[in-house]
C-alpha cells in the first residue's frame, strides 16, 4: 500500500471517487451566455483543476444543463472539451439531461443515439457502485417531472440490490430552495420518487440545477447539489434578488466509503496556496507508527 493509502485514521481508502459537475450551459459559437459569461472558458478553467487534482476517478458525471439552447453543436463543443481529460483520467463520463438541454439532440450529438424524445436513462456499474442517471426534464418545460414509466423503470432496476449500493442522479433536485425562482422550477410530485425509492439501496442522489452548492435530505437520502461551471448565483443578496455572478464556481469530489459518503466542495479559483504539506510529508507520516504520528502531528509544542 503506498503512503497516499495508508489510513492514518478511523477509515479505510474510500471505495469508488467519482467527480460531480453541472450545469455547462454551453452555446454554439460560445457567445457571451446572457451577455456576460464566457462558459467555454469556464468550463476549460474547470476541467484544468480536475486534472490538476492527480486523481483517477471511477467517473465523471454532469448532472445536467450540459448546453443553454440544446444546440447539436453546442454538444459537440462539450464532448471535445470533456473527452480528451476523460481519456487521461481514465474515467467513463456520465451524462445527465437538464432543462435546457433538447432530449432529440441531447441523444444524437452527444450519445451517438437515435434523436427521439424519449428520456436519457442510463445504469453505470462502477465495480459495484451502481450509479442511475434518470430524466427529470420534461419537453418544452422548464420545471421536472418522472413519468410512471421512468419511475417503473427504476423501480425495476432496484428491486435487485448493488454489491455496494446505488446512487441516483438526476438535474432537478428533491429539496427546497430559500429562492423564490427555484420552487416554481423544482422537481414535481417528489412524493412519487419517495414512494420508488423506499427500502432500497439507494444510498445517495446527485443533482444540479440551482447554480449553488447545497445538500439535504430526500425521504431520509442524503442529496448532494453541485454548483455550476458556467456561473453561479450570488447568494450574499436577499433570497428575491439573487442573480448570477462570475465567481464561485466549483464541483464536487464523491467518495464512496462502506458507511458514508462524502461530498466535498472544489473551489475554481486562482489562489496563493501554501506548500507545507506535500507528498514527501504524507510518506514520512506513513513510516511512522500510529503512536509516533500522534506525539509528531497531533501533540500541541
Amino acid at each position: 500500500m503506498d503512503a497516499a493509502h495508508v489510513p492514518f485514521g478511523q477509515y479505510p481508502p474510500a471505495r469508488r471517487t467519482i467527480l460531480h459537475l453541472s450545469d455547462t450551459h454551453l452555446l454554439a459559437g460560445n457567445p457571451p451566455l446572457g451577455g456576460r459569461f464566457d462558459t467555454a472558458a469556464n468550463l476549460a478553467r474547470t476541467l484544468e483543476a480536475v486534472e490538476g487534482m492527480d486523481l483517477r476517478p471511477d467517473a465523471i458525471i454532469f448532472t445536467g444543463d450540459l448546453t443553454d439552447l440544446g444546440e447539436p453543436e453546442a454538444y459537440r463543443a462539450l464532448r471535445a472539451a470533456v473527452d480528451p481529460v476523460a481519456s487521461r483520467l481514465g474515467a467513463p463520463v456520465v451524462w445527465v439531461a437538464g432543462n435546457h438541454d433538447e432530449r432529440p439532440a441531447m441523444r444524437e450529438a452527444l450519445l451517438g443515439a437515435e434523436p427521439t424524445q424519449q428520456p436519457v436513462t442510463a445504469v453505470h456499474d462502477l465495480g459495484g457502485l451502481r450509479l442511475i442517471a434518470l430524466d427529470t426534464t420534461v419537453p418544452g418545460w422548464h420545471h421536472g417531472d418522472l413519468d410512471d414509466d421512468q419511475l417503473a423503470w427504476l423501480r425495476g432496476i432496484l428491486a435487485e440490490p448493488a454489491p455496494l449500493g446505488t446512487l441516483l442522479a438526476l438535474h432537478h433536485p428533491p429539496l427546497p430552495s430559500h429562492i423564490p425562482l427555484f420552487d416554481i422550477l423544482e422537481l414535481r410530485d417528489q412524493r412519487r420518487l419517495a414512494d420508488t425509492i423506499a427500502g432500497t439501496d439507494v444510498r445517495g442522489i446527485l443533482a444540479g440545477h440551482l447554480h449553488y452548492s447545497t445538500s439535504g435530505t430526500f425521504a431520509g437520502i442524503p442529496v448532494s447539489v453541485a454548483a455550476a461551471t458556467c456561473y453561479t448565483m450570488n447568494l450574499a443578496r436577499p433570497a428575491v434578488a439573487v442573480n448570477g455572478m462570475d465567481a464561485g464556481q466549483s464541483f464536487h469530489l464523491v467518495h464512496v466509503y462502506d458507511d458514508t459518503i462524502t461530498h466535498a466542495v472544489v473551489p475554481v479559483v486562482d489562489a496563493a496556496t501554501g506548500d507545507f504539506f506535500s507528498a514527501e510529508w504524507v510518506a514520512r507520516m506513513a513510516a511512522m507508527s500510529p503512536r509516533e504520528r500522534l506525539e509528531e502531528f497531533s501533540r500541541k509544542r
